[in-house]
């Protein structure tokens, strides 16, 4: 009786995680196609609010690593400040897991059509962490 008891436990714990990680995912997925509509819409501002707004914020690009959500911000206006720049943008994603608690792994691919500038693609791996119950990107390492 006690083992078939543990069971039921056990069971029951798997179902909650796998539940919350659905819920999880549905969230960090709503802010990704969120992110997409606000560049399609040249607002970078509001793309941004898809990451820690931190010091400890990390972009990784191929200039190297830039530190903190502010720098972050910048160098996204200096390589895209207007719209032919910033194009339309397409995410594709590959891979997406949980490998801890209230952390998560999203591997994709980008595309910007930019018929005036030549379109540009590439993959980013982002590592997301729940702060404050809202999911946010503390690691995005993008090349293209």
């Amino acid at each position: 009786m006690r083992n078939w008891l543990f069971a039921i436990l056990l069971l029951s714990l798997a179902f909650v995680g796998r539940a919350q990680s659905a819920k999880d995912k549905e969230e960090i997925l709503t802010t990704l196609n969120r992110q997409v509509s606000d560049w399609n819409n040249g607002d970078i501002n509001s793309f941004m609010s898809g990451y820690w707004e931190s010091d400890s914020l990390m972009f990784v690009g191929k200039t190297g690593v830039t530190y903190g959500y502010k720098s972050t911000y910048e160098g996204y206006m200096k390589r895209y400040p207007d719209r032919v720049t910033m194009g339309k943008l397409e995410f594709t994603f590959i891979n997406f897991s949980f490998p801890g608690p209230g952390v998560a792994f999203i591997v994709g691919k980008f595309h910007l059509t930019r018929p005036e500038k030549g379109d540009l693609e590439g993959y980013y791996t982002l590592t997301w962490k729940k702060i404050k119950d809202k999911w946010v990107i503390i690691c995005d390492h993008t090349s293209g």
